[in-house]
């Protein structure tokens, strides 16, 4: 900063309002998300935890980047079993073109034609990216398998190819982790219950997830033998008990910062610039029309 320069005159109680405007919003959002059957964290405890592995996180991020790591992580389990939440943690306060995520739709005409993994390859992370599976490859040994969208051949050729698929991702350098979040029947049953009351979850639960109900021990031939068909030394599966989603969440995040071993990224201070005045600047007025109402 210049000699003759003034520092800037920060308001640090506008700034103080403002983190905590944001934090109470997520806690707020967070509060009635799931039941507390006496086992969870406290809430105190829960978000003093989440926050620090959240920081965490955002070191892992600074790390991945400056050593030109590539890393996936794939998010499996039943539907409602808490997925979601816990990719929304992580990603809450990093970078998206560094995280991002890959929620596939169901394949089009096209892609049913292609190479079965054709159509997640092209989401593969470049060198300093982390990539979030929220559902994979694995949409073949588990839903395609149960509901009939695919032949028991097929079935047969995917556990064929899926362990030399993940052979070759692991030996090209890429970090592949993967996550089964697993819920006992009467939870799910709970969790939908929920969503068919709440007006603002319905969205959550489609036809597919509802036929699932009725096909839970379909799903559980076939999650079982895809675990025992694909869990290789080099890509192992990790089971996240997922009963509270809460626990769930703390739990798979500190095991995902264990998996990578990182450390430090020194960054250059920031310093804000003098801004650059002009003596026949004049703001223009906003025209009245053009303001959103304020309402609130």
């Amino acid at each position: 900063m210049p000699a003759n320069s003034s520092p800037p005159a920060y308001d640090f109680e506008a700034i103080r309002r403002e983190l905590a405007d944001s934090y109470d919003e997520e806690l707020e959002l967070s509060l009635d998300e799931d039941h507390d059957d006496g086992t969870a964290p406290s809430r105190r405890t829960y978000f003093r935890e989440l926050l620090r592995l959240q920081h965490e996180l955002v070191r892992l991020q600074d790390w991945v980047k400056n050593e030109g790591l590539r890393v996936v992580v794939i998010f499996e389990g039943r539907d409602s079993a808490g997925k979601g939440g816990v990719i929304k943690r992580i990603t809450q306060r990093l970078n998206p073109r560094i995280c991002r995520v890959a929620a596939l739709p169901a394949p089009s005409e096209r892609e049913r034609t292609q190479w079965y993994f054709q159509r997640y390859v092209s989401h593969l992370p470049a060198a300093g990216e982390i990539l979030l599976f929220d559902r994979s490859w694995y949409n073949r040994a588990g839903v395609e398998r149960v509901m009939g969208f695919c032949t028991e051949e097929e079935v047969e050729e995917f556990f064929r190819s899926v362990p030399e698929f993940e052979r070759m991702l692991v030996r090209s350098g890429i970090k592949l982790v993967k996550y089964w979040f697993s819920i006992t029947d009467a939870e799910q049953a709970l969790r939908f219950q929920m969503r068919i009351a709440d007006p603002l979850k319905q969205w959550k639960l489609s036809p597919m997830d509802v036929e699932s109900r009725r096909r839970w021990e379909d799903y559980t031939h076939a999650k079982e033998d895809m675990l025992a068909r694909t869990h290789i030394p080099e890509a192992p599966w990790w089971i996240v008990e997922a009963d509270n989603k809460r626990r769930a969440r703390l739990n798979c995040i500190s095991h995902l910062l264990e998996q990578i071993p990182y450390g430090n990224v020194s960054h250059p201070p920031v310093v804000l610039p003098d801004r650059v005045r002009h003596a026949d600047y004049i703001r223009a007025p906003i025209p009245q029309e053009m303001i959103v109402p304020s309402r609130y």
